[in-house]
């Protein structure tokens, strides 16, 4: 029996599963579902809600009434702390990754809308957001007011549990298909979801072997992000579970030029799942997961998924990057 800590329900669940049919029917043997995670809501849509429930739930435990966190200046995750701060009555103050734009799109746009206030940090400071982070806290105690901060992409021993509790979802979900995949596929950027489905998976004694496509930093960055925040969420919440059961698989090889930036192939990607499935991924997370999952599976027994008769895609959101970046799609 899992102990759950305090978690402010927040998402639209269960989420569903679909069968890609058409898709499909370009493998011979295996089948691919995507879980709707791009469904947990409409302005919060997405992968970063569930980690927030319980990041939100610890800060209002701890008696805070403001919001600091970090990302690029489309980051999926600051829009869903920006929305739920206002939805909830908080302050939030958003650290970006990035030069402030003349005109703010996407993810940013509706940052300001719901009234956060932003820093930019240039690429050359952004080791430093983390002090900015500190001194930000200091400054709103100086005002009393108690601000709580959430790392880049709410993945630390917190926000760990979302994608522990959706894994409960998940076996839910395969029970009622009456089918178990042999692989979960995701994106990672920051390594809280992919480390979530691991322990939830282990915990919950499922079959299914997590396998993530990394969009920024490197296999070795995960093996040891994803160790270290399972260590933290150990001794934070007196969790018995045993370290060395915990297979990290990363695939390489999809990132493309850097982080929020994507090749021709991903944007095709991206068009192809939509005309056929109406299904929309963006070309920062899911459209490079996708798309390393589908070449990764047309490479059979040399590829990271040989054996798979079923795989579940984790849809983890991020419609409202494909906006800024929408001259990248070859239309005729």
């Amino acid at each position: 029996m899992i102990k759950w800590p305090a978690r402010i329900e927040l998402a639209q669940l269960p989420t569903p599963i679909t069968k890609l049919e058409r898709f499909s029917k370009r493998f011979k043997d295996t089948t691919i579902w995507v879980k709707r995670d791009e469904l947990t809501g409409t302005e919060v849509s997405g992968n970063k809600i569930r980690k927030l429930e319980f990041c939100i739930a610890e800060a209002q435990n701890q008696s805070c009434d403001t919001l600091i966190t970090c990302g690029g200046i489309q980051s999926n995750h600051c829009r869903a702390t920006a929305v739920l701060g206002a939805r909830l009555g908080m302050k939030v103050h958003l650290i970006l990754r990035g030069e402030k734009p003349d005109v703010p799109e996407g993810n940013l746009l509706m940052d300001y809308l719901c009234g956060a206030q932003i820093s930019y940090l240039s690429q050359g400071q952004w080791r430093g957001h983390e002090d900015l982070a500190t001194e930000l806290q200091a400054l709103y105690a100086s005002g009393d007011r108690k601000a709580f901060f959430i790392p880049v992409g709410a993945s630390d021993e917190v926000g760990l549990w979302g994608y522990i509790k959706a894994s409960e979802e998940l076996k839910q979900n395969f029970q009622d298909l009456k089918m178990e995949p042999e692989y979960i596929v995701t994106a990672t950027g920051s390594g809280g979801t992919q480390g979530g489905l691991i322990v939830g998976t282990e915990l919950l004694g499922m079959g299914s072997q997590v396998v993530a496509f990394n969009v920024s930093d490197d296999a070795a960055y995960f093996e040891r992000k994803i160790r270290e925040d399972v260590m933290l969420w150990k001794q934070r919440y007196n969790q018995e579970f045993d370290e060395d059961k915990v297979k990290i698989k990363t695939v390489e090889g999809y990132v493309g030029p850097g982080y929020g930036a994507a090749g021709p192939e991903i944007f095709d990607s991206i068009a192809e799942l939509a005309s056929s499935e109406g299904i929309f991924l963006d070309p920062v997370y899911t459209g490079k997961a996708f798309h390393g999952m589908v070449t990764e599976l047309q490479k059979g027994h040399a590829g990271a998924l040989c054996g798979a008769k079923n795989v579940v895609f984790i849809h983890t959101g991020g419609l409202f990057g494909v906006f800024p970046q929408q001259q990248n799609f070859r239309f005729g």
